[in-house]
């Protein structure tokens, strides 16, 4: 059997938003053109925040410093779509607020709003876009030495934890860039340090991808009464689904492509 893309998603607000698209356009310097371009910050002044918005060695271990699920669950109620310089807040596919990102004006609009809706917020927030360096948990975390990180999951590792617990687990808690099915589950783990093609797009494959307690969280809620972070570990004796990509040059992936192994 041939390992087969599946589906295809972008984040465009890191932790925030998880939107399914058709095709995406890669670029070796970045990822997927789109992804995790914004975020939000937090703890930080508006001279801190600039800094953090523009330069990824700023951003170092400091997980305190931007909203994640982790740190926020009542985001994971929230949507966010983006479409030619649009972006949207939804909750339950409800549009809630639509501003055009470039005009500052309106940005500080939708962090009203969103501190309006949730009381817990802290005031401080501000709404960070960066293209060129996106918020990546590779580009924060002290653990990875890439930056451009595309996520792959394998279907079927999902539906073998599923089979093992009992229990429906969807994939977009784990807000995974590309879906494939097609061979065994747990495979993916076997390419480590090997080199992937996917179309015209030749990926290093980086390392497995662990999991935190926002893959607890019931999709569209800020329900985390589930231990389902410790439900891997006990099952398998890891946190891990997925692996980390790295492209090695630019192109484009589409739905129903080939992954060759190289």
């Amino acid at each position: 059997m041939s390992a087969i893309i599946t589906s295809i998603y972008n984040c465009p607000v890191k932790s925030i938003s998880f939107q399914n698209i058709d095709k995406c356009k890669i670029n070796k310097n970045i990822g997927i053109e789109g992804d995790r371009v914004f975020a939000f910050s937090q703890n930080l002044d508006l001279d801190q925040s600039k800094e953090f918005e523009k330069n990824p060695k700023a951003r170092k271990g400091k997980w305190n410093k931007i909203v994640t699920l982790k740190n926020t669950p009542v985001f994971n109620k929230y949507n966010f779509l983006y479409e030619n310089n649009k972006l949207t807040l939804t909750i339950k596919d409800k549009e809630i607020i639509t501003i055009n990102v470039n005009d500052s004006n309106e940005r500080d609009n939708l962090v009203k709003k969103l501190i309006e809706l949730e009381g817990s917020l802290k005031n401080d927030i501000r709404l960070m876009r960066n293209d060129e360096h996106p918020f990546y948990d590779t580009s924060i975390s002290n653990k990875s030495m890439f930056r451009n990180s595309i996520s792959l999951l394998n279907i079927n590792s999902i539906k073998d934890f599923e089979n093992k617990i009992d229990r429906k687990v969807e994939k977009s808690i784990f807000r995974g860039n590309l879906y494939f099915d097609g061979i065994e589950a747990w495979e993916e783990r076997n390419w480590i340090g090997k080199t992937i093609k996917i179309n015209d797009v030749l990926f290093k494959v980086e390392k497995n991808i662990p999991r935190c307690v926002a893959i607890n969280l019931k999709p569209k809620t800020d329900d985390n009464s589930f231990n389902l972070l410790k439900t891997l570990k006990e099952t398998y004796d890891h946190y891990d689904m997925g692996v980390y990509l790295t492209p090695e040059n630019d192109g484009e992936i589409n739905l129903s492509e080939k992954i060759l192994i190289k």
